[in-house]
């Protein structure tokens, strides 16, 4: 739960990954988990299943610049992609406009707000002017290799000033930070250590992601991944590696995978290779995709034994299957939700009194991000539903708030409410829709299907507190929560 979403979970130095989840050592020792896909599948089977991902903001400009930032990490073609080598921003942004053919402002302007979510969502790592490759291109299949190859070879070469102040070689050298005492042993390790000894997967890519979140888009291998927006606390400015848990990028430089081992295979070991492949893919829908599915068009949700194990499945990644009448998505398991965020539950319900982090990729959403989605969830769906225009019981809402009774109603500055905006846009908690020549506004995003039942009820006793504190409703809301 953790690595869906915050991103990939730190480790300590020769702490081995937990069952299920990948490695990424440093040389240092320390590293990164992430967890595994069931039999080695990735989310494009969304696409074969023509079920639509999550949404991403600018997704063609996210994935060409994530090209530019390959072209120019992946310099030794005979080697995985990741780590590779830490490059110059402005290297990553000339070759982004030889790719695009455009040199305007406004390209700039797109390609730093693409590098900016595709370093929230561990894609890149981007601190102090150097870019290098992020946890996530770690876990390419080997198979993509070839196609990635044939794509950087294709992309042009930036025409580089003739005057550089400072080589990009001397740039990437002054960023780098010098080992600690002991890291120079660390790195050349005996082949006798445990940690070292583990062998590199073959292609096994890793689960992320968002449930808030957890925009799905396609990557230069073609493979769908989940990328999310400077949101699911984003930054204005450059990100700083300091404030997260993925480090800089001249430390992930030299770094290793270790094969993990899938934590299902003990459940469906029980089922023939037809059954098996329906859970598999149930299990990938359900997971990541942005609306709920029809039980008809899968299997492993109509049937009522294959049902129960696709359950299980999640139970431990501590999610769980949300029901909307015949059709089914997943979501946070609200014990699981409950002990994730440290608090007890609130009721013997398992309603626990914050869920987990919903950003996916950083840490959780601050004050201004959840001032902000309170107004939206005020004004879209509160005020519709109390004059009879939400007749369904309903956290999406046809009804957009639009950006300027945001500033109306809150005490934000600009700067700050956009960057909110942004964040939550990301992880998919909000959408940003157009209403005819009007300027539109914002609606609850998707990832609102993903609440529980108990959620549900949560969510809207504190939106009653928030719009209407002193009313009798308020009143009762309290009264019941201090009789639990």
């Amino acid at each position: 739960m953790r690595a869906r979403s915050g991103g990939p979970v730190p480790l300590g130095a020769a702490v081995p990954a937990p069952g299920g989840m990948l490695r990424l050592s440093r040389h240092d020792y320390t590293g990164q988990a992430l967890p595994l896909w069931p039999d080695g599948v990735t989310p494009s089977l969304l696409e074969e299943h023509q079920v639509a991902p999550m949404p991403v903001e600018r997704a063609g400009e996210t994935r060409r610049v994530l090209a530019a930032v390959l072209t120019c990490c992946w310099s030794d073609h005979s080697t995985d992609p990741w780590p590779g080598d830490p490059a110059p921003m402005e290297r990553v942004l000339d070759t982004y406009r030889a790719l695009i053919g455009r040199s305007d402002d406004l390209m700039r302007n797109w390609a730093i707000g693409a590098l900016r979510r595709l370093h929230d969502s561990a894609w890149i790592v981007m601190a102090d002017g150097i870019v290098s490759l992020g946890p996530r291109c770690a876990l390419w299949p080997v198979e993509s290799q070839s196609v990635l190859k044939d794509l950087v070879r294709r992309i042009p070469e930036p025409e580089r000033r003739a005057l550089t102040v400072v080589p990009d070689a001397d740039l990437v050298a002054a960023a780098r930070v010098p080992m600690a005492p002991g890291a120079e042993a660390a790195a050349h390790p005996s082949d006798a250590d445990p940690v070292t000894a583990a062998r590199s997967p073959e292609g096994t890519p890793a689960d992320q992601h968002p449930d808030a979140a957890i925009p799905t888009q396609t990557t230069p291998a073609g493979r769908h991944t989940e990328a999310v927006v400077a949101a699911e606390g984003t930054p204005t400015g450059d990100p700083d590696p300091e404030a997260g848990d993925r480090p800089a990028p001249w430390s992930v430089v030299g770094g290793r995978v270790e094969s993990g081992v899938v934590e299902f295979d003990d459940l469906l070991s029980a089922y023939d290779e037809r059954r098996r492949a329906e859970l598999v893919a149930a299990f990938m829908v359900v997971e990541h995709t942005a609306e709920p599915v029809q039980e008809a068009r899968f299997a492993a949700l109509r049937d009522p034994a294959l049902r129960r194990t696709l359950g299980e499945m999640l139970t431990r990644r501590g999610r769980t299957l949300i029901q909307h009448r015949e059709r089914w998505i997943s979501g946070y398991d609200d014990e699981a939700a409950a002990a994730a965020s440290g608090a007890a539950p609130t009721s013997p319900t398992g309603v626990a009194a914050s869920s987990p982090p919903a950003r996916p990729g950083g840490p959780e959403l601050g004050e201004s991000e959840r001032a902000v989605l309170t107004l939206v969830l005020v004004h879209s769906v509160a005020i519709p539903r109390a004059e009879g225009l939400l007749p369904e019981d309903s956290w999406l809402s046809p009804h957009p708030t639009p950006a300027d009774e945001l500033r109306r109603h809150t005490q934000l500055p600009i700067g700050e409410l956009e960057a909110a905006l942004r964040v939550l846009r990301h992880a998919g908690l909000l959408t940003q829709v157009k209403a005819g020549e009007e300027a539109g506004g914002y609606v609850p995003g998707p990832q609102f299907h993903r609440l529980t039942p108990a959620a549900r009820r949560r969510l809207q006793e504190e939106l009653i507190l928030a719009a209407g504190p002193d009313t009798p409703l308020a009143a009762a809301v309290r009264a019941r929560r201090s009789a639990r």
